[in-house]
């Protein structure tokens, strides 16, 4: 039982995420909850087909980049503080409501542009808020696996070139046991008793 954070830049089609969640299903993955990541629609079909009862939530960090491609630089500083106060409150209503009074701020500004991708994509950024608070500032973004993958390509950059792909992976992957045997394994990234002590009081509740 838990979450997903799908990797940023993973961009393929339907199948091959249909793929990669069935092997992860044949290795035990089982009661998936939420899975965060990017837009990218293969992995949301992809989701529904493997894991139905998983919610998806878009990461945040990735959401703001998209509003600020459409966003003057001299104002993106601006608009950056504008989204993360939507985020920084402390209910799903609250943050539908902040959302609402940065779609109509942006809109005084001239930013119809960026208006328009706050109002139509916010709400699936705020999937996080069905899960325990004290999960919140962990689930929203995918940050996790971006920092896995930055010092994987600084690691790979030392090297410059390898004389065949193994190599490359052997690396890789000599790095994430690593990782996994330290960073990963001396602390607990999120107490999943919260989520275990939420579902429980839902399914009483229902």
């Amino acid at each position: 039982m838990g979450y997903i954070c799908a990797a940023e830049g993973m961009k393929e089609d339907k199948a091959s995420w249909v793929s990669f969640f069935q092997w992860l299903r044949g290795r035990g993955l089982d009661g998936v909850k939420l899975v965060v990541g990017d837009k990218c629609l293969g992995m949301l079909e992809a989701v529904g087909e493997v894991f139905p009862e998983a919610k998806y939530q878009r990461c945040t960090v990735h959401f703001y980049r998209n509003v600020f491609s459409v966003t003057p630089r001299s104002k993106v500083k601006l608009v950056a503080k504008m989204l993360k106060a939507i985020h920084a409150q402390e209910s799903k209503r609250a943050a539908r409501e902040k959302a609402k009074a940065v779609v109509e701020e942006l809109r005084s500004m001239k930013l119809k542009e960026a208006a328009k991708k706050v109002e139509d994509g916010i709400e699936e950024t705020l999937t996080y808020c069905d899960f325990p608070s004290e999960h919140w500032t962990r689930i929203r973004t995918n940050n996790v696996i971006e920092r896995l993958n930055r010092e994987i390509r600084r690691r790979t950059r030392v090297v410059g070139s390898f004389p065949d792909g193994n190599s490359a992976l052997m690396l890789v992957c000599a790095r994430l046991r690593h990782v996994a045997g330290t960073q990963w394994g001396n602390k607990k990234y999120i107490n999943m008793k919260h989520l275990e002590v939420a579902l429980e009081d839902a399914s009483l509740a229902g």
